[in-house]
């Protein structure tokens, strides 16, 4: 997938064209770029915009164009008229998601767009969006009409959506001592959507929000479905803000397979005895990049779950490669079975055996008693042995295993898409 980033240059990385690359590279995505102004700012302090010449916005234009299929478009700072009618005539035959997040000035304090270049906005840019995301400063100003009530948001969402946006979004419409709630207008409906408000003040968090936007409506999530993709993302994003440089802290993009990972192996070492599940060797939990073409795109940890008491711990950090032998397991499965993403290794028993076989699992095996000299030399003995199960099979195992040899401990595997989904087929068989 490729989605087209078209805004300001940011040389601190918090928001704008950098941003967009960030938020893009973590969703496993392309992130084409159009540059329209080049901006001097930190986290302090906001300096001069020197916008594009429109020759060369022309030509970045043509460049991504010609030799991209593009999926999705957001559009953030475009300062003056000239780059305006450039963008819109350019745009506007498009038949693709386009989300425009309507940046009239930093958090910083500096100005995004020329005055004189709102009513050209309005006109030009507003009828290109799929979604538009003002938040309730941006709104007023783009409507030049004030919110003090949920009728008047509502009103103010309407004149934005006749100007030309197919569905419009009010980020921070209403908030609470806790919750913060974006105002949605479709064609048809009008809504809430309501999250944990984080009392801080971030640089980047706009950018994040509808980046998130356009990516889950290139991948033909509906708009609400998209909207509470994008507020989740962009709350972790808050979440996770840190401090880089002198002032304001910057939201901080948390890798997806990270997440998913660390989530399902948080809820894992909770399971009631799971100790008891834990081999001798312990416990690797993976998940890997679509595609991986090694180990190096799987996601490991770096120790292992091991056995603390009555309970399990982690003993080590998330990392790409963290893990060699459940992560080459996965490898090989991925290679049959592309969809296969994430995989856990657990004790062998023989009532586990029993309650995987009546949970109507699909189980696969190996002898490692078979295994060739050759292979045992150069210790590539789970590749061997997970080709060997998944040679004949017509229906993606579930689980994979084998009794162990002469000083080899026997192992189960569990393979699913997801984590999560990995740990579902756990709770069923122990």
């Amino acid at each position: 997938m490729n989605l087209l980033s078209i805004g300001g240059s940011d040389p601190s990385s918090g928001a704008g064209i950098q941003s967009d690359i960030k938020t893009f590279s973590s969703f496993n995505v392309h992130c084409l770029t159009v540059v329209t102004a080049i901006t001097s700012q930190n986290t302090s302090n906001f300096g001069i915009v020197e916008p594009v010449s429109q020759k060369i916005l022309k030509d970045q234009i043509l460049s991504v164009m010609s030799d991209f299929k593009i999926d999705g478009i957001k559009i953030g700072m475009v300062y003056n008229s000239d780059i305006i009618k450039i963008l819109h005539t350019k745009l506007r035959k498009l038949k693709i998601p386009i989300v425009v997040d309507p940046v009239i000035k930093s958090t910083t304090g500096g100005m995004l767009i020329e005055k004189t270049a709102i009513v050209d906005f309005q006109k030009y840019i507003i009828p290109l969006a799929t979604v538009i995301t003002p938040n309730k400063y941006e709104a007023e100003i783009l409507s030049k009409s004030k919110i003090t009530s949920k009728k008047s948001t509502s009103m103010v969402a309407k004149k934005i959506q006749r100007m030309g946006a197919k569905n419009v979004v009010i980020t921070g419409a209403q908030t609470g001592s806790k919750k913060i709630s974006d105002f949605i207008l479709e064609k048809h409906k009008e809504y809430y959507i309501s999250g944990e408000k984080i009392n801080s003040i971030n640089h980047g968090s706009g950018c994040n929000y509808s980046a998130a936007i356009v990516f889950a409506l290139a991948k033909n999530k509906t708009i609400e479905e998209s909207l509470r993709f994008a507020q989740q993302f962009t709350h972790n994003s808050i979440k996770n803000a840190k401090k880089v440089g002198k002032g304001i802290v910057i939201t901080e993009i948390q890798d997806p397979i990270h997440k998913e990972l660390s989530e399902a192996i948080e809820k894992f070492i909770q399971i009631k005895n799971i100790y008891k599940n834990i081999p001798e060797c312990q416990i690797n939990y993976v998940y890997s990049k679509q595609k991986p073409k090694s180990i190096k795109d799987i996601l490991g940890i770096s120790g292992r779950i091991v056995k603390s008491g009555n309970g399990a711990t982690v003993a080590g950090e998330l990392d790409y490669g963290g893990s060699k032998h459940v992560a080459t397991a996965l490898l090989i499965m991925n290679k049959k079975y592309p969809k296969i993403c994430s995989a856990i290794n657990i004790k062998y028993q023989d009532t586990t055996i029993s309650k995987i076989k009546k949970s109507k699992l699909i189980v696969s095996s190996y002898d490692r008693k078979e295994e060739p000299k050759n292979v045992k030399i150069k210790g590539s003995t789970i590749e061997w042995g997970i080709k060997k199960a998944v040679k004949n099979t017509t229906k993606i195992p579930d689980v994979i295993y084998h009794k162990g040899d002469f000083g080899k401990e026997p192992m189960i595997i569990i393979f699913g898409e997801t984590p999560d989904n990995v740990l579902k087929k756990i709770m069923k068989i122990i």
